[in-house]
């Protein structure tokens, strides 16, 4: 920058008195048109120069922008962070420097023609453009690094997404095997918890096959074909209290004696189950005779 700098200085004070002589010593060729002098050349060396000024600003703004990506994609982990339409973003500016450079390098190349176009040469300008044309080169392998850096995070993001999405699908599975499991859980705690009762007169129990009794034969408690669409089902885990509408009640089947008691409220039978698990651990079903 101060080596151009110094060119624009001595340029424009070279320019300076050139133009003082052309005024005096203005030369036309055969056609009558001026013939460019030395003044001529000096404006369009500034000229050159400014535009060599301005890339070279352009070109300090690209590092910029290029280094701020270098630091977005500096791990896969920071980039897993990044939302996709920050990534979609970040690609399109990529993009974006990758055509500018590619626009920067063409206005050198220009220059470079016009450099060597004309009559004089200015070692100085030839210099800054091959450091600037090293530059830019550079700044498209690191673009093209960037681009690389950004598709292997896209692809590491995309293995995470169906590592994600298959866990998702796993825990489903998981949850879904788990809630079967715990339905049939209940399901079979009803089951097991399940217990059922007859309450009846000696002669509804024995027109339901209920008990068998004859003359001088022991009465016989629920043969194998009796009828058990009778029976009332209940659950062993709350079912402490059987109201029996009748003045008169006892127990047939074998339900242990000191498991329940048989009390009169309000002039009727009601048995109260006073231990459960010693009440059905024999049988699941209770058949009571209410005459």
């Amino acid at each position: 920058m101060k080596t151009f700098a110094s060119i624009l200085l001595a340029a424009a004070a070279t320019i300076g008195l050139a133009s003082c002589d052309s005024k005096n010593s203005q030369k036309f060729d055969e056609y009558g048109d001026p013939i460019p002098t030395t003044a001529d050349s000096l404006r369009q060396a500034l000229a050159d120069q400014d535009s060599l000024l301005t890339l070279m600003n352009d070109i300090s703004g690209d590092m910029s922008r290029i280094k701020s990506m270098e630091n977005i994609l500096a791990s896969t982990n920071g980039m897993s962070e990044v939302t996709s339409s920050r990534r979609e973003s970040i690609k399109n500016d990529i993009q974006a420097i990758h055509q500018t450079l590619k626009q920067r390098r063409e206005r050198l190349e220009e220059l470079e023609k016009k450099l060597r176009a004309s009559n004089s040469s200015n070692a100085t300008l030839q210099k800054s453009i091959e450091t600037l044309k090293a530059q830019i080169a550079d700044q498209e392998n690191t673009i093209a690094t960037l681009r690389g850096e950004l598709a292997t995070a896209n692809s590491h993001i995309e293995q995470l997404t169906g590592k994600v999405d298959t866990l998702t699908t796993t825990l489903a599975s998981v949850n879904e095997a788990k809630e079967q499991a715990e339905e049939e859980s209940v399901r079979l705690a009803d089951q097991l918890n399940t217990c059922y009762y007859a309450i009846g007169s000696k002669k509804e129990l024995k027109q339901q096959d209920i008990i068998e009794t004859g003359f001088l034969r022991k009465t016989k408690i629920m043969p194998s074909d009796f009828n058990s669409s009778f029976f009332r089902a209940g659950d062993k885990r709350t079912l402490s209290t059987i109201d029996l509408h009748s003045k008169k009640a006892k127990v047939l089947t074998n339900q242990p004696a000191d498991s329940y008691v048989i009390e009169d409220v309000d002039g009727q039978k009601v048995l109260k189950i006073t231990n459960a698990a010693r009440f059905w651990e024999k049988s699941n079903y209770l058949v009571i005779q209410i005459d």
